[in-house]
């Protein structure tokens, strides 16, 4: 962090967030804080007329791309420590002389 980036940087990174790229991967891509990105786009967000905005590019795409993969590795990861909790726990019911599910079936 802590990075400097010239006025031209700094306009290509507010267009490419009113492009649709979110904020937080423009902070990691440029290595700068994410609030100083939103403050960019804050200063320079009315100055920037809508046809300089770039389409939905191919550079753009894959970064919207990434951030959707990102989503679905993150809810993996969520339902994979769920799976293993319950297999830890249905270890634990194994392990059990008289588990208490059998207590019910009598």
């Amino acid at each position: 962090m802590g990075k400097r980036l010239n006025e031209e940087k700094r306009l290509k990174v507010v267009k490419e967030a009113m492009a649709g790229v979110k904020v937080g991967v423009l902070a990691r891509m440029y290595d700068i804080h994410p609030e100083t990105v939103r403050g960019w786009i804050r200063d320079h967000r009315d100055s920037i007329p809508p046809e300089e905005i770039p389409a939905a590019d191919e550079h753009v795409q894959e970064l919207q791309r990434l951030q959707e993969v990102e989503q679905r590795y993150q809810k993996a990861v969520k339902v994979l420590g769920e799976k293993e909790l319950e297999i830890e726990i249905l270890r634990e019911l194994l392990k059990k002389k008289n588990p208490a599910y059998l207590k019910d079936l009598k």
